[in-house]
């Protein structure tokens, strides 16, 4: 963990080093007034001696000029190695996050991933802050404040020693005792995230069913979980302060009489307990800061494993070592293919899929929720690898080809219709970042999407809100359709995409595939048999097993599945779930 973190500070490594050096600086300058304090006193006040008064006094503010300039340059090069280890930290994890598979973002939910790229990020560029600067400081100041003490007085300085390491032991316990609270708590802020996302996203949905109360009990119970471990992790570290107190307030006294003894007896200047009193406080607050170091790290240990999970995480796709970046065309053949989601199922979700589709087909794909579908054709695009068996797009197993490539040449419009912040333009572009206006409107015109779109004020300048939230289900579909078809591929794939168009609208979207991009093969996932039984031939899918495969004359005479569906769609309406439960 410590590797990967340390890893991202990279150009930040000139101010990492720096900070220690300006915070020891600072230090030494905070250490020496002490000693000019006790000259003063024992040879200038004493003495009566104004000149050597006036000249310590004027090493005293070089001292504390140097002292604050250390400081500042401190304080300035830790902000900017924390925040860009931050920034780093950030950029890795959403760099790596892009180059996820299916099955890597399956395993990392949504709120999780917010909460490790902002709180957690958070604590650990505080916590490398309080490392390099008041870590730093505090320890040269303890180790310095130390042998000074020792040099002037050692049997004095060993009370601050017994103090240290009885303190030491202390702030020990309460730091390992409040660690695990405070892994708990961060845990809690990824239901605490999931709970406001869901909420503001799906905000018409709960107005809808009025569950309103529910969302803020849900949220309430959620946020008073985080409460209660940050609640016991503070009862536990509030006895720092008492401890250090007592401890401080101990040494004062102790120093202070055999003090007091030792200059009667003379075996010790005014100065030099002064001195000696001045490093007491340095030493006692060093390892307050220590304990506050201690806390935060605890803290950011748990973010920093979280962060790490997701920077270290492979992709469970890659690129070949030697890529093929050319796709000869949209033929797709399954040979002897099984596929599971995870390889401790039981069962495969497809089981030995053989098909060969010719380049330039529109297929259509059919099936009852839960039959795999979406599975089958999101292995043509290598968004999964096959456990069994290939699937070869242009002639070529998808695992040659470059991903990049491929993804290119297979354009998938998915179930979940996402549409993003900015203009209708700019979404478009989406499937084409170089597309002209022109090029967008005749895609628009295929998807029949451009009538709705002209009907609006701003027309193709029309501002999409974050998920499309003001179109309506349909022309999100038919944008989306469009946004797939700019990117000109040989191999089109509509997982149910026209569900929540009219059949109307849906006949003369089909109607310009085959006019406009006849040499691309099309894929056409559907509920409605009136969707897809015009296509070249029909795929039926039983429970992740190939059922059917054939023309849509063909199908009503051999499939029986085929055939009720059929039938209560055109006789009693119903859908193919309904149809194949009977």
């Amino acid at each position: 963990m410590l590797k990967t973190l340390l890893a991202q500070v990279k150009e930040y490594k000139k101010a990492s080093i720096l900070t220690p050096v300006f915070m020891f600086g600072e230090v030494i300058m905070e250490m020496i007034i002490p000693l000019l304090m006790a000259s003063i006193i024992d040879d200038g006040v004493n003495k009566g001696d104004t000149r050597h008064i006036y000249i310590i006094g004027g090493w005293m503010v070089v001292t504390a000029v140097f002292s604050l300039m250390f400081g500042l340059l401190g304080g300035k090069y830790a902000a900017m190695a924390s925040m860009g280890l931050g920034k780093n930290l950030r950029k890795a994890m959403f760099e790596n996050i892009q180059n996820f598979s299916f099955a890597n973002i399956d395993k990392f939910n949504t709120a999780s991933l917010v909460t490790r790229m902002t709180t957690d990020v958070t604590n650990i560029q505080n916590a490398y802050m309080m490392i390099l600067r008041m870590c730093v400081r505090a320890l040269s100041s303890l180790v310095t404040a130390m042998l000074l003490s020792f040099f002037i007085s050692p049997k004095l300085a060993s009370i601050y020693l017994i103090a240290v390491v009885l303190l030491g032991i202390c702030l020990a316990f309460i730091v390992k005792k409040a660690m695990g609270y405070f892994q708990a708590a961060f845990r809690k802020y990824d239901d605490l995230n999931e709970s406001v996302q869901e909420n503001v996203s799906a905000i018409r949905v709960v107005k809808a069913y009025v569950r309103g109360d529910y969302e803020k009990n849900r949220f309430k119970k959620a946020s008073r979980n985080i409460y209660h471990m940050l609640f016991r992790a503070e009862n536990v570290v509030i006895w720092n302060a008492p401890l250090m107190q007592f401890t401080v307030y101990c040494c004062i006294l102790l120093i202070s009489w055999f003090g007091a003894h030792m200059i009667v007896g003379s075996s010790l200047n005014t100065g030099d307990l002064m001195a000696l009193l001045t490093y007491c406080m340095n030493i006692l607050m060093s390892l307050m800061m220590l304990s506050m170091v201690f806390v935060m790290i605890s803290m950011s240990v748990a973010s920093g494993n979280r962060i790490s999970e997701v920077i270290n995480e492979e992709s469970t796709l890659a690129n070949p070592a030697d890529p093929d970046y050319d796709v000869p065309d949209g033929s797709i053949q399954f040979d002897h293919v099984s596929f599971r989601y995870s390889s401790t199922s039981e069962a495969p979700v497809l089981d030995d899929i053989n098909l060969s589709i010719r380049s330039g087909e529109t297929i259509g794909i059919i099936g009852g929720t839960g039959s795999s579908k979406s599975t089958l054709v999101n292995l043509i695009s290598r968004l999964y690898d096959v456990d069994e068996g290939a699937v070869y797009v242009g002639g070529k197993d998808v695992r040659t080809y470059d991903l990049d490539t491929l993804r290119n040449e297979v354009s998938v419009v998915l179930q979940q219709n996402v549409l993003f912040s900015g203009t209708i333009l700019d979404n478009l572009r989406w499937g084409k970042a170089d597309a002209t206006e022109e090029e967008c409107i005749n895609a628009c015109k295929m998807a029949c999407a451009d009538e709705f779109i002209q009907s609006f004020p701003d027309k193709y300048n029309t501002y999409i809100e974050q998920g499309g939230t003001n179109v309506s289900g349909g022309q999100k579909q038919r944008l989306c359709i469009a946004r797939a078809l700019l990117k000109n591929p040989k191999i089109l794939i509509l997982d149910d995409s026209t569900s929540a168009v009219d059949t109307a609208t849906d006949a003369r979207i089909r109607k310009a595939f085959r006019e406009a991009i006849p040499g691309t093969t099309k894929l056409i996932i559907a509920q409605r048999i009136s969707s897809v039984m015009e296509a070249d031939r029909i795929i039926v899918l039983d429970d992740g097993r190939l059922n059917g495969f054939g023309t849509h004359e063909e199908l009503l005479k051999n499939n029986t599945i085929y055939r009720d569906v059929y039938e209560s769609q055109t006789q009693g309406g119903g859908d193919f779930d309904e149809g194949g439960a009977d």
